[in-house]
């Protein structure tokens, strides 16, 4: 930050001397530091006074503030129904780099050092910088990936250290992901709700310091140094994955505060300036758009700096490679609650040569008016793309269920739409790498849960099964839970294994969920952020593990990696060559171009998927993608197509794992049996026929011709569709 900027260097900056502290407070009449002696954190050693600069900042020095002291704030301002002040209270620096508990449940920050400062060498290794159309993310818990691996030393498992160990990387680097997308770990408090319960914040969404790694996190030796070692561990996880070429996004939440709503805990926000930090209405009520009991006000220049200075910090300072926004939606909406995405907090982000240089996933909704805005972010961001997960889940068993029962599904164009990138979302100039496509995450059923339970079982979590998605999507196969019928299971194997299939061959950026790649369970359990037990951590022996998915998802991650058709940059146009598109063809069972008529009839269940890069796009190369979605089997006939001389087999959902299968030849025109509720992949071979989209021939770019669709607030993803299918009847080939 420029020191031009009023809001430059809050927090603590030190020196030869000791230490400034900058502290924001608009409405303040008094703010003081007291300092603490390492093993006393409630009888202060010293209180210096602060002295009010311009723009509601608040400075002093003090020679006590080296690296490593304790320190706190008593802050004292005007009564009234907006307003919190209360000078009793040691409140906790927002801008503090190490955190540490005081015995009245209080926290005092921890004065820090550079990491460079304190003798940490980053030896040279930078960040990987995994293009987006090659990046694979692995959303994974810090601590419950390593919790239960016995190949890493007992006093490491469950901590950063633990996850870059060798076992672990040696796991991750050989499952083909690139990044590895952690669970929050910014410092957090479980809420007073769940401390009542005998129950713990697992998943960590409840933030209490936006600069300080979560301790707990750590191993016990590097708790017992203090905060420094605490984060030299940080950073010693993130440089061992660098050096194996994988990436650290972290999920991070600024939307709301461990502070909860208004009855809630005092640590820092509230005492400091509860009228600026949080959002109000005319009645100094809190305005709740995140379900967590307050919502940081970005109408405000200090919520705005303290977003931005933590980013830096982390980009920066940790060197991690990116960050997935919780309930983004609230980081874009202004002083009078309207999400906008040229929001300053949003177009800072993108604008910052280190925060924009990353990553920048967004979870593009909150719990507020107009909350859903998936596909309303600005180019630079990628997003969460829920309407991606619920069509892929209901094509692949909500359309199972309803056929059982003798009724017609969604057909296939909406599936295709999902399939392609979901242009009718995404801005053409966004193209496809704009959505992260997700099947499951950390919220809601597991991957294996989804093909096993009707309804979620959360009676564990305390709150007489109230808690979590009531509609899921998902399809038990005929029975609930575990079962001994080997039918069903071979069921349930083969929807996990066309629901993966779809994920990892889809257009856009995939995010897997650690476990899934097993066959986790939870038990029917979709909301399980209070367990932190062997039901959420990640299963290593091979008796809990599927081994045969497993086999099945690297397989499909290699297929990825090295088949560029499946990875396009942007959006084809129709008539029109676009370089890193690709040509996508779409051919019905007969081996026919797709029709309108194919694609609005609901009783179409099978779609042939021809994808070609360009040729400078990492080399010429082009799939067959086979979709039977149908408890029938049907007969397909391989499309003939300029240039395709035979199709060679990749892969085939149909059997349980990869093998003798593979590598099977057809020449186009061939008549073959599809396994009913089956995919497969063929490579095409042959000359490269001219990479143009063909009016004539029925061809279509990526998405070309559909329609963006505005939603006034978030609706079914089907019904969004429909407007989409409508649009394409210009293009009668287009996929709806």
């Amino acid at each position: 930050m420029s020191p031009a900027d009023p809001l430059h260097d809050l927090g603590v900056r030190t020196g030869p001397g000791g230490g400034t502290i900058r502290v924001w407070s608009e409405h303040a009449t008094s703010v003081d530091l007291e300092i603490f002696g390492a093993e006393d954190l409630d009888w202060a050693l010293e209180r210096v006074p602060l002295e009010r600069h311009e723009h509601g900042v608040w400075q002093a020095a003090s020679a006590a503030l080296l690296p490593g002291a304790r320190y706190g704030l008593r802050v004292d301002g005007p009564a009234g129904l907006e307003h919190a002040f209360n000078p009793a209270h040691t409140l906790l620096d927002p801008w503090a780099r190490g955190l540490q508990p005081a015995a009245d449940g209080s926290w005092r920050g921890v004065v820090m050092d550079s990491l460079a400062a304190e003798g940490f060498d980053w030896g040279g290794v930078g960040k990987p910088r995994v293009p987006l159309d090659h990046t694979v993310v692995y959303e994974a818990h810090p601590k419950g990936f390593s919790r239960l691996n016995e190949r890493i030393p007992e006093v490491l498992r469950g901590t950063y250290a633990g996850l870059a160990h060798d076992a672990s990387l040696e796991y991750l680097t050989g499952l083909g992901v690139t990044t590895v997308e952690l669970l929050p770990v910014q410092a957090f408090v479980a809420e007073e709700r769940l401390v009542r319960q005998g129950q713990v914040n697992y998943w960590g969404y409840n933030t209490l310091g936006f600069f300080a790694p979560h301790a707990p996190y750590a191993s016990a030796a590097a708790q017992a140094a203090g905060p420094a070692a605490v984060r030299r561990e940080f950073a010693g996880m993130v440089k061992r994955l660098h050096e194996a070429g994988l990436e650290v996004v972290l999920d991070v939440v600024y939307n709301h505060t461990a502070e909860e709503g208004r009855q809630g805990p005092t640590y820092s926000f509230r005492g400091i300036d509860n009228a600026s930090y949080y959002r109000h209405d005319a009645h100094g009520r809190y305005v709740d758009t995140t379900g967590c009991g307050n919502t940081l006000d970005f109408g405000h220049d200090a919520p705005v700096r303290l977003v931005l200075d933590s980013l830096r910090y982390w980009a920066d300072e940790l060197q991690v490679d990116g960050f997935r926004l919780d309930l983004a939606a609230t980081l874009g909406r202004d002083a009078l609650g309207a999400y906008s995405p040229e929001h300053p907090l949003l177009a800072a982000m993108l604008a910052d040569p280190v925060i924009g240089a990353g990553k920048l996933i967004a979870e593009p909704w909150d719990v507020g008016p107009f909350g859903w805005q998936t596909g309303n972010f600005a180019p630079g961001f990628s997003e969460w793309n829920d309407r991606y997960r619920d069509r892929m889940r209901d094509f692949w068993l909500g359309d199972l269920r309803r056929e059982r029962h003798g009724e017609h599904g969604s057909g296939i164009g909406r599936f295709a739409t999902r399939l392609a990138g979901s242009s009718n979302t995404f801005a053409v100039e966004r193209g496809p790498l704009a959505s992260l496509n997700f099947i499951t995450a950390h919220d809601g059923f597991t991957l294996a849960d989804l093909a096993a339970y009707d309804v979620k079982h959360n009676l564990g979590n305390g709150e007489h099964n109230r808690d979590g998605a009531d509609h899921n999507n998902s399809y038990n196969h005929g029975v609930e839970g575990a079962t001994d019928d080997p039918d069903v299971s071979a069921a349930r194997r083969r929807s996990i294994r066309n629901l993966l299939g779809t994920l990892l061959l889809s257009a856009g950026v995939p995010m897997l969920t650690a476990g899934d790649e097993y066959g986790r369970s939870q038990r029917g359990n979709n909301n399980a952020y209070c367990h932190d037990s062997e039901l959420t951590w990640l299963a290593w022996s091979a008796d809990e593990r599927d081994a045969a998915l497993e086999a099945t998802t690297r397989h499909l991650l290699r297929l990825r990696r090295e088949h560029p058709a499946l990875r396009p940059v942007r959006y084809g146009r129709f008539g029109e060559r676009v370089p890193s598109a690709s040509q996508m063809d779409w051919y019905n069972a007969d081996g026919e171009t797709m029709t309108i008529e194919h694609w609005h009839d609901p009783s179409q269940r099978t779609l042939q998927f021809l994808a070609a890069s360009t040729p400078e796009f990492e080399g010429f190369n082009r799939i067959l993608l086979v979709v039977h979605a149908s408890e029938r089997e049907v007969e397909v006939l391989l499309p003939e197509h300029p240039g395709v001389d035979d199709y060679e087999l990749l892969w085939d959902s149909a059997v349980d794992e990869p093998g003798d299968e593979l590598g099977a030849r057809h020449q186009p025109g061939t008549r073959l049996a599809m396994t009913p509720q089956s995919m497969r992949l063929y490579r095409a071979s042959g000359d490269p026929a001219p990479v143009l989209v063909d009016a004539a021939a029925g061809s279509l770019g990526a998405g070309a011709d559909e329609a963006d669709v505005a939603d006034d607030g978030r609706r079914a993803d089907d019904t969004a569709d429909r407007g989409a299918s409508d649009a394409a009847n210009a293009v009668p080939e287009a996929p709806a």
